[in-house]
């Protein structure tokens, strides 16, 4: 059974358009409600919808389509467009925040190359400031020393500190071509070696300035114990000339160990009567000399290798080399902290002990008998026996021991002696001198005077 499916025939443009009037043009409209230009062409409308209905629609998705874009436009505009006064002003200051720091930022950098600059063009300048300022604060120690001999006893916190930071600068840093590699690391490495000299420079200025007023007051200054007060003044003034130190002396181990070894013994020479009183002068003399090469061997060699034959063996006779040194170089170390108070020489001794008169300069006709009295200043003790030497024209011409007698002030023992007439020479006019000497010939002081004819 077939089918078959029929068109309409096509409709007339009138017939079409049932709201077009006849014979109206194309451009011709007339005024109708828009809800009746929509049909369903098949008769019935789709879905009971018209066409005013589907138009609202449509412009409320378009409505709601444009707030949405302006509320995402609006979300990319600045807060404070909308913003209260408050949040104005809060949104201002974090604004100028970034400003702020930028220019923070920059000032610092200015003056930090000012300041790098500065030491550049004025390091050497600084460097001899500093000198001036180590050299006051060494007045201010010789001063302190003259307070007293107790505090001699501190030495040994500053000798036990100097040698540990000297065994850990040359651990860490080396010697010689090494503390280059060493500073070369960066300037953390460069800050802590200055940091470590700097202390071992205010350690060796403390010791040292400290120990010259004492081995000024013993030392004479025409015999031969001057010259190891010469040697302690030139390491003292060295050790506040920050370039000498930094660059020569702590570059090499072995001087900055010499250097170290003679502070030791001088330290020792006068700490050991604060802890040992009553000692003989020369048994401190060999003990300071024995206890520096002991420490001195620590700087360089470790304690285990001398378990060996070889390094022990070496290590004795080290010792013995330098406490044989002590005692035959004796007469050239002033027997500190011995020294003399006061001491002079005249022709005549009142009843009360004391002289009659103070003479440097006096007439060969006056002189029978000379007389001298000496104020010995011992604070380690008295454990040596003191003579009195006179001398003419450096010859020996009596030499006796002395005991004390009289009042002599306090702190001090009072030593007299007279030169007899018969060890008087032929020819008594020229220079003349007495020599306050311990039993084992070492020179606390002198006193001197001129016969005239």
């Amino acid at each position: 059974m077939s089918t078959s499916r029929t068109t309409d025939p096509p409709l007339a443009d009138d017939a079409r358009d049932p709201t077009r009037e006849p014979g109206a043009s194309d451009g011709d409209w007339p005024d109708v409600d828009p809800s009746s230009l929509y049909h369903d062409p098949w008769g019935e409308p789709s879905g009971g919808q018209s066409l005013a209905a589907l138009a609202e629609e449509v412009a409320r998705e378009e409505a709601s389509a444009r707030a949405g874009s302006r509320a995402k436009d609006s979300a990319k505009l600045p807060v404070f467009a909308t913003a209260s006064g408050d949040d104005i002003a809060r949104a201002d200051a974090d604004a100028a925040e970034p400003a702020q720091d930028g220019a923070r930022d920059s000032l610092l950098v200015e003056i930090s190359a000012w300041v790098r600059g500065f030491l550049e063009r004025h390091a050497n300048k600084l460097w001899w400031l500093h000198s001036l300022y180590a050299l006051g604060l060494g007045s201010f120690v010789v001063m302190y020393a003259h307070e007293g001999f107790d505090h001699a006893r501190w030495l040994t916190v500053s000798l036990g500190a100097g040698w540990i930071v000297l065994l850990l600068f040359f651990r860490v840093y080396g010697t010689g071509d090494r503390q280059k590699q060493r500073m070369a690391k960066g300037t953390r490495a460069k800050v802590s070696f200055y940091v470590m000299t700097y202390v071992l420079k205010n350690l060796y200025q403390g010791m040292l300035f400290f120990l010259l007023p004492f081995y000024w007051r013993t030392a004479t200054l025409d015999a031969s114990t001057k010259w190891f007060c010469v040697l302690l003044g030139a390491l003292a003034l060295l050790s506040t000339l920050d370039v000498v130190f930094d660059h020569y002396l702590m570059r090499w181990k072995t001087i900055a160990s010499v250097v170290y070894y003679v502070i030791l013994f001088a330290c020792l020479n006068l700490v050991i009567p604060a802890l040992l009183p009553d000692q003989r002068a020369l048994l401190t003399l060999l003990l300071a000399a024995a206890a520096s090469t002991v420490v001195f061997w620590t700087m360089h060699v470790p304690l285990r290798a001398l378990v060996r034959p070889a390094p022990l063996v070496a290590f004795m006779l080290s010792v013995a080399t330098a406490v044989s040194a002590a005692y035959f170089g004796r007469r050239a170390i002033p027997p500190v902290p011995m020294h003399i108070a006061s001491g002079a020489v005249g022709p005549r001794v009142l009843d009360d002990g004391r002289l009659a008169m103070h003479v440097s300069r006096v007439h060969e006709s006056l002189i029978q008998e000379m007389h001298t009295l000496t104020d010995v200043v011992t604070p380690g003790g008295r454990g040596d026996r003191l003579y009195h030497v006179w001398r003419h024209e450096g010859l020996e011409v009596q030499r006796g021991h002395v005991t004390p007698s009289g009042d002599p002030p306090k702190g001090t023992v009072r030593l007299r002696s007279t030169l007899r007439s018969f060890n008087l020479p032929p020819d008594i006019t020229g220079s003349w001198s007495v020599d306050v000497l311990t039993e084992d010939d070492q020179l606390v002081g002198r006193v001197s005077f001129v016969v005239i004819r």
